[in-house]
């Protein structure tokens, strides 16, 4: 390629990635990003989800997104799972998990990231902590320090690693 041609393609680079920065900073009315309108375009996100289950009990958990499957988790009480990423360029990022108490025959399937504002201000714009407890799924509010139910269990049959139904 000539050197006319190089020149060209880092024009045209310097052109796109101008434009998503300015796109990303003009969400805010100021100069840098505040609490309540963050770029969250080049945060780093983390998602936890933690075993609350009483009497022992395994957590199953299995997250994916549209692109990862992060894989199959038996947590013990008290401990978790946990993984960070970026937002993808169009804000599209969604993480799911499945979650079952193999002991109890619940289960339940939810969505644990999204770009949403309400979501973020309860991650505290950094770290989204899901609670597995006995009556269902919670989301810890970080900045009004409470847990917040977000879905209940459901009853019947436990889906498990390859298919296998309990």
């Amino acid at each position: 390629m000539s050197s006319f041609g190089r020149n060209i393609n880092m024009h045209f680079f310097f052109i796109v990635l101008t434009t998503i920065m300015a796109a990303n900073l003009s969400t805010s009315t100021s100069s840098a990003p505040t609490k309540d309108q963050p770029n969250s375009f080049f945060r780093t996100w983390n998602v936890h989800v933690v075993n609350g289950l009483s009497n022992n009990k395994i957590l199953l958990v299995h997250c994916k997104s549209k692109d990862d499957d992060l894989g199959e988790h038996h947590l013990s009480v008290g401990s978790e799972t946990q993984w960070h990423f970026k937002l993808n360029l169009i804000k599209s990022t969604l993480f799911f998990c499945y979650m079952a108490s193999e002991s109890d025959h619940v289960h339940v399937s939810l969505d644990v990231f999204w770009d949403d504002q309400k979501l973020f201000y309860k991650c505290n714009r950094e770290n989204c902590i899901w609670i597995a407890k006995d009556d269902g799924i919670y989301l810890k509010n970080i900045p009004d320090n409470i847990d917040e139910f977000m879905h209940g269990w459901e009853t019947g049959s436990v889906l498990l690693a390859n298919s296998t139904i309990v």
